[in-house]
């Protein structure tokens, strides 16, 4: 199981890299696409809106279940990853490149320290 070591985790399987100045990317992590197997469809959130940390921001659909998506930090989604439209798949293929969910800018830095860094997230998922 892939948990790159430059990214922060939160505990209901996301990860966030800041990428620059403060807008980061969010996805889900290698364990929560296994676990949910062949992603088939993802609804995305809407450029614009603001969401606070741990708000429902999307739901990505497998052939087991459907699941909700919760944004790690607050802010503005500044652009959504258009092209799991049309392949949801690309999560499951590449969760931390190519299958990445939605960019969010920043309204609290401060709350990027309270994730889980990849030994933090580690113990968890192994608990």
């Amino acid at each position: 199981m892939n948990i790159p070591d430059n990214l922060k985790y939160a505990a209901s399987h996301e990860w966030v890299r800041v990428d620059n100045g403060d807008v980061v990317t969010v996805g889900i992590s290698d364990y929560a696409q296994l676990e949910m197997t062949e992603l088939v469809y993802v609804e995305l959130p809407e450029v614009g809106r603001t969401f606070k940390a741990n708000d429902e921001v999307a739901v990505v659909e497998s052939v087991k279940s459907a699941s909700d998506i919760y944004t790690p930090v607050s802010g503005e989604i500044v652009e959504v990853n258009e092209s799991l439209t049309d392949n949801p798949a690309k999560v499951n293929e590449s969760p931390f490149d190519d299958g990445w969910l939605f960019k969010i800018r920043l309204s609290d830095p401060a709350e990027l320290d309270a994730l889980l860094d990849p030994d933090g997230y580690r113990a968890k998922i192994s608990s």
